[in-house]
């Protein structure tokens, strides 16, 4: 992995773009071409390698977003897709074939999930489905044919914190490769590499661009598996349009003070969430008593702004509580300006079997929150006057014979 050559705030500003003197616009540019001219039948030839010569290949403005969260993630190359999903599934069936296996988390987002579980499986390629924190479990699931280690960290929705130096180190033993999802860490919190993990997937249309406003998808990594991808994305034609890459691209430059904002309102927010007496369960990075609370704070630099939390009642209690809020917007997706609230049993995880969510923790009871920038207080105000109903028609009935 490559060191930071600056802060990580000023590689979200600057990052991508040649901070050399010269005359030209301060903004980039938006190549919104499908194809490139060239001179000459040699020049079209050698521009094949290059993000000059057709948009599915590469486009100027898709590389200075690339060379951002390349930048950003301490890493040789970054390659951008057409969503989150198109960026999981291509960089896995460019790194695995038939016959091969693959170690996995059992706490991941849902659609990862399915594509390990049921799709993977029609390409003759295995998938086993580890305890997140439990070690000992990855490495008696591997395999002479296991390729591949894929982990998330912090885990949707239940924010499980996965000790990546540890991972990486099980996975290097068995010349594995691996893979994180880090959408709800950002590289603001936590910078994968750093722990020796080979790729890092973000669905970028979460915190990358940060205003609900675009889909995206990418990943980061060592140069050799990054060919790998680039290739397969070419083949298969998941790549970004130019428009959405500018959108993303701008998105990226305020990444590192909205997470930060994100970061102290969603801590504000579970601590008061962890005291009220209609809420079950708590679960936080930075929170006390968070079961990976030491490792969290050792591995990440703040909590993030996603958390979820039980309350102390029905999943109609949680379905009441949501549907009260009022500066929570009811709305699936996560990582903007705005906070946003869901069940995870109907959003997130409703493409996976009720089985499958048991193990995982997903109850009907289980509220996810992804916190956004407005004024924390307001934030818990809205939790608090939605808390106060959970129970409500339960009490009325009660006192009403």
């Amino acid at each position: 992995m490559k060191p930071h050559q600056y802060h990580s705030e000023t590689e979200a500003v600057r990052g991508g773009t040649n901070l050399s003197r010269k005359n030209g616009p301060l903004a980039t540019p938006i190549y919104q071409t499908s194809t490139f001219e060239a001179a000459t039948v040699s020049d079209a030839i050698d521009s094949t390698k290059t993000d000059l010569f057709y948009t599915r290949y590469g486009n100027p403005t898709v590389s200075v977003a690339e060379g951002a969260i390349a930048e950003l993630e301490g890493a040789d190359e970054a390659r951008l897709f057409a969503s989150g999903m198109g960026a999981h599934t291509t960089a896995i069936m460019a790194l695995v074939k038939t016959g091969d296996h693959i170690v996995a988390q059992r706490d991941i987002y849902g659609g990862a999930t399915k594509f390990l579980g049921e799709w993977l499986p029609k390409m003759g390629i295995e998938t086993t489905f580890v305890d997140s924190c439990d070690y000992d479990q990855y490495e008696r699931a591997i395999r002479p044919n296991t390729r591949m280690l894929y982990v998330e960290s912090p885990t949707n929705p239940t924010l499980k914190v996965v000790d990546l130096k540890k991972a990486a180190e099980i996975a290097k033993k068995h010349n594995l490769i691996t893979m994180v999802d880090s959408t709800f860490a950002t590289p603001i919190n936590t910078r994968p590499m750093e722990f020796g993990i080979d790729l890092v997937f973000h669905s970028g249309t979460k915190y990358f661009g940060g205003h609900s406003d675009l889909i995206a998808g990418a990943i980061a990594g060592r140069r050799d598996l990054m060919l790998k991808i680039h290739e397969t994305r070419t083949i298969l034609g998941v790549n970004m349009d130019p428009h959405a890459a500018w959108l993303l691209l701008r998105g990226i430059k305020t990444l590192a003070v909205r997470v930060q904002r994100q970061n102290e309102n969603a801590l504000r927010i579970a601590q008061f969430l962890a005291q009220h007496p209609k809420v079950r369960q708590v679960h936080y990075p930075f929170l006390e008593g968070h079961p990976q609370r030491a490792l969290a704070m050792e591995q990440m630099r703040g909590g993030g702004g996603m958390m979820s939390f039980e309350v102390d009642g029905s999943g109609e209690d949680a379905r009441r509580l949501i549907e009260s809020l009022r500066l929570f917007t009811l709305a699936v997706s996560l990582g903007g300006v705005d906070s946003l609230v869901t069940l995870p049993r109907h959003s997130s995880h409703a493409m996976i079997s009720e089985e499958q969510r048991k193990k995982m923790g997903v109850s009907d009871s289980l509220i996810r929150l992804s916190v956004g920038i407005e004024n924390a207080e307001d934030l818990i105000a809205d939790l608090e006057q939605g808390l106060a109903k959970v129970g409500s028609d339960v009490a009325s009935l009660v006192s009403s014979q």
